[in-house]
């Protein structure tokens, strides 16, 4: 008679309760539900006439406030976009490598505060169907639109630097005033098996790709690719502001400030070089 020790039956309870079969593994417990959206989900992906619509039809004047306040200040990011000179990511080949990455670096962006320092470039390489470079490049559509005054451009890796071995890829290149200010290489390959444990993009975590974002965004500034925007004051913010006559806030949000940039500082991730380093010289390129 052969027995299945997975099956759910009083025989095989009495066997466990013998010690003839091993104690059943415990039910796993059930994934908590997820937390309810906000206001602020339900209303990031609208146009500014759909939330004026959803501000006419808000069932409180509290609700109708801040509906307004979110049209006024996605009004006053369109505005800003408009005048912005970049804002996705442009393929390029090796042959425009020089005007669209070297010298687009020399020219000053607008209203940016950095007049003489030229424009930040980010070069991207990739390669696809490569996970980790497929990951990166959804990440750097989003930057692009989010800091439309640093220039993105992408290029197949092996068709801008010969040669180029998928370890070294995903590859971004950070240009400014005409000189590479950084080298990232192999961005992400230290979450490799996660990522390649995905079958599709769509099933990664999401606070693990926000992640991913979020310091990616913060290497590029640290190198000086991107400079953040000034951006309108939320609630929060203004709220924060009306507390600023207390001189211990002041001084508690300064530490607070100056901490947060050790932290990012301290965790700057390690496959990242400076134009001062030629460690990996057997892919320097010249064009």
């Amino acid at each position: 008679m052969s027995i299945n020790p997975n099956e759910d039956t009083e025989f095989n309870d009495a066997l466990r309760k013998h010690g003839i079969l091993p104690p059943r593994e415990p039910t796993p417990p059930s994934p908590s539900p997820p937390p309810s959206p906000t206001l602020s989900d339900k209303l990031r992906h609208l146009t500014p006439s759909e939330l004026k619509d959803a501000s006419e039809e808000a069932f409180d004047e509290e609700t109708e406030r801040l509906i307004e306040e979110y049209r006024k200040r996605r009004l006053d990011q369109l505005k800003r976009l408009e005048h912005a000179p970049f804002g996705r990511v442009y393929p390029i080949g090796r042959e425009d490598y020089t005007r669209e990455v070297t010298e687009a670096s020399n020219v000053d962006s607008k209203d940016t505060g950095m007049e003489g320092k030229g424009t930040g470039v980010v070069c991207f390489l990739y390669k696809d169907a490569l996970p980790r470079s497929e990951l990166a490049f959804e990440h750097i559509r989003i930057l692009a639109q989010r800091h439309p005054h640093t220039k993105f451009v992408s290029i197949v890796g092996d068709k801008c630097i010969a040669n180029l071995p998928d370890t070294r890829l995903p590859m971004l290149i950070i240009y400014r005033k005409g000189e590479v200010l950084n080298q990232v290489v192999a961005w992400g390959a230290d979450r490799q098996r996660r990522i390649e444990g995905m079958t599709r993009l769509a099933r990664l975590p999401a606070d693990f790709s926000t992640h991913l974002l979020a310091e990616l965004e913060a290497v590029l500034i640290l190198a000086g690719a991107i400079i953040p925007q000034p951006k309108p004051p939320s609630d929060k913010d203004r709220a924060n502001e009306e507390a600023s006559d207390d001189e211990d806030f002041d001084n508690n949000s300064s530490s607070r400030m100056r901490s947060a940039a050790t932290s990012t500082n301290a965790q700057a991730p390690k496959n990242i070089r400076g134009k001062t380093d030629d460690s990996d010289s057997d892919f320097e390129f010249d064009l």
